[in-house]
């Protein structure tokens, strides 16, 4: 390989077999220095692999070139819907403060929208007039729920607003699309005899996890985990001596807002925990409490046999708080033990309305009071 050595900034670069791709000499990490429109290009490729550095460097070329064709129209007054877009998935892929699910949804709404708008993808943005957002919205908005429909408006004019940016149109013509009114869900809940012979129904079905998901429809609802959260809950997370649960957060697995909050660990849950820990002795404290993280198929499945409305995952963590504002706890402590940042106000307009009155359990009341 050839050696080329930067004078000015003391960096040492080693030329390898392939054009465009040297490695920095002291670590022998990869990187990309193509020349693109006169203007050299520098990107760390972040591997010491050959075969991998190859491929990303191809991937970086390519994505390079891309933009300097984009630019040159844009330069010369055009730039089709497409080529911003895949400058919004660029932003969208680098963007450090969304969570992978949080990425992977806007995607959705672009696809959802480049799928029920002809053509959107090769016309002229400058081109895109108040009128072709308007009626792309009426027929879009016939079959979509409010909150889909919301997302994918919004999406469109954060692609949009990129023409602007560049100089491709000077102002957003979907920013008259009217968001259409998210109706709160009303809440069905299975009472305390239908919860039972919830778990009954899926511990009596054929399938040989059965009794994991069982666990797991209990865990939920006990805990008023989110899904993704009680797949990280491990054995080193339950504090048995002071009845409470750790949950994580974490940027990309963990908590919605990657804080770490306590649950308490009621009677419930602590019968459920022991079991499994007599049923699990050879359990690490690093390993994961669940050993399913999702259930819905068994879920919708014992709702029809018990006869009750379809419930999900996410409506096992209601459950869990409304038992717990119905037992006396205050909606500010519930809300911390959801995870909620605003003080008890999304806890408020979701659960005021059905509050019953609270029958006063001891333990969940005195547990809120020592936090």
């Amino acid at each position: 390989m050839q050696t080329i050595t930067n004078t000015k900034n003391q960096i040492t670069w080693q030329k390898s077999s392939v054009a465009n791709l040297y490695s920095y000499a002291p670590t022998g990490v990869y990187y990309a220095r193509p020349r693109i429109k006169g203007k050299v290009k520098v990107k760390c490729l972040k591997t010491d692999k050959l075969t991998v550095a190859k491929q990303r460097l191809a991937d970086f070329l390519r994505e390079e070139h891309r933009k300097a064709e984009s630019m040159d129209n844009t330069a010369a007054g055009k730039l089709k819907f497409g080529d911003a877009a895949e400058t919004f998935k660029s932003r969208l892929a680098s963007a450090k403060d969304l969570k992978p699910r949080s990425k992977e949804y806007r995607l959705e709404r672009l696809n959802a929208l480049l799928r029920t708008w002809p053509n959107l993808e090769i016309m002229d943005i400058g081109k895109i007039r108040k009128y072709d957002c308007q009626e792309w919205a009426k027929r879009f908005g016939k079959d979509s729920s409010a909150q889909a429909f919301n997302n994918t408006v919004g999406t469109l004019r954060m692609v949009l607003d990129i023409g602007i940016e560049f100089g491709a149109c000077y102002d957003n013509p979907a920013k008259t699309i009217s968001k259409h009114r998210v109706r709160q869900k009303q809440l069905e809940l299975p009472s305390k005899q239908q919860f039972i012979d919830l778990i009954k129904a899926i511990e009596t079905t054929d399938g040989g996890w059965k009794y994991r998901c069982a666990d797991l429809v209990r865990f939920l609802a006990y805990g008023g985990f989110r899904k993704g959260e009680a797949s990280k809950i491990t054995w080193a997370d339950c504090d048995f001596g002071k009845n409470k649960i750790r949950v994580a957060g974490d940027a990309i697995t963990g908590t919605k807002n990657w804080l770490v909050r306590h649950v308490p660990m009621i009677d419930e849950m602590k019968l459920l925990l022991e079991r499994l820990r007599k049923e699990r002795p050879e359990a690490k404290p690093s390993d994961a409490v669940m050993e399913v993280f999702t259930c819905q198929g068994a879920l919708t499945r014992a709702c029809k046999t018990v006869g009750i409305k379809r419930i999900t995952h996410h409506d096992l963590r209601h459950l869990f708080a409304t038992l717990s504002i119905e037992s006396g706890v205050d909606i500010p402590t519930v809300s911390r033990w959801l995870g909620h940042k605003d003080g008890g106000a999304l806890a408020m307009k979701v659960y005021g309305p059905t509050m019953l009155v609270p029958t006063q359990s001891s333990a969940l009341v005195a547990y809120s009071k020592s936090q």
